[in-house]
C-alpha cells in the first residue's frame, strides 16, 4: 500500500514540476513590457513560483522516484532512457533558476525566439518521459553493452573509487 501512495505522490509532484517548467518561460516573456513597481512584483512572483512551488515539486518528484526505484527494483532499458530524460528536466530546471537571477537585472529581456525554443524543448522532454513511462517500450541493449546496464555494474566499475573501507 505504501508503494501505491508513494507512486501517487510521485505522479502529483511530476505533474506540478512539469507544469511549473512549462509556465516559467511565459513569466519571463512578461519582463520586457514592465518597469518600475510592476517589474518588482513580477520578479517577486517569479522567484516565489520557482522557489516555493516548482523546486519543492521537483525535489519531491526526484526523491519519491528514487525511493520507488528501490521498492520496485526497476531494471529495464526503458527505465535508463527515462532517467536520462529526467536528467534533462533537471538541467532545464537549473537553467531556469539562472535565468531568473539574470533576467531581472537592469536592461535585460527575454527574446521571443528563446521563449519558443525553451518551451518547445521543455514540452518535448516532458512528452518523451510520458511516452517512455506509459509505453514501456521493449528496447534491446546493443551487444557488448548489456554488462553496463546490469544491476550493480556501476559499483563494479567504480569499485576502488567508492570502497567504504580500506
Amino acid at each position: 500500500m505504501s508503494a501505491v501512495f508513494l507512486k501517487f505522490v510521485h505522479i502529483i509532484a511530476i505533474a506540478g514540476w512539469s507544469a511549473g517548467l512549462i509556465c516559467l518561460p511565459f513569466l519571463y516573456l512578461q519582463r520586457r513590457r514592465l518597469g518600475g513597481d510592476s517589474l518588482h512584483r513580477l520578479h517577486n512572483f517569479t522567484r516565489f513560483f520557482y522557489v516555493a512551488l516548482v523546486s519543492p515539486a521537483a525535489f519531491v518528484a526526484v526523491g519519491s522516484g528514487i525511493v520507488l526505484i528501490f521498492l520496485q527494483a526497476t531494471f529495464a532499458p526503458w527505465f535508463s532512457v527515462k532517467l536520462a530524460l529526467v536528467a534533462a528536466m533537471v538541467i532545464i530546471h537549473v537553467t531556469s533558476g539562472v535565468v531568473i537571477l539574470r533576467l531581472f537585472e537592469a536592461g535585460q529581456s527575454y527574446p521571443t525566439w528563446r521563449f519558443v525554443a525553451v518551451s518547445t524543448v521543455t514540452i518535448a522532454v516532458i512528452a518523451a518521459i510520458l511516452v517512455t513511462v506509459l509505453g514501456k517500450p521493449e528496447w534491446t541493449i546493443p551487444a557488448g553493452l548489456e554488462h553496463f546496464f546490469a544491476p550493480g555494474a556501476l559499483g563494479e566499475a567504480l569499485g576502488d573509487l567508492i570502497a567504504w573501507s580500506r
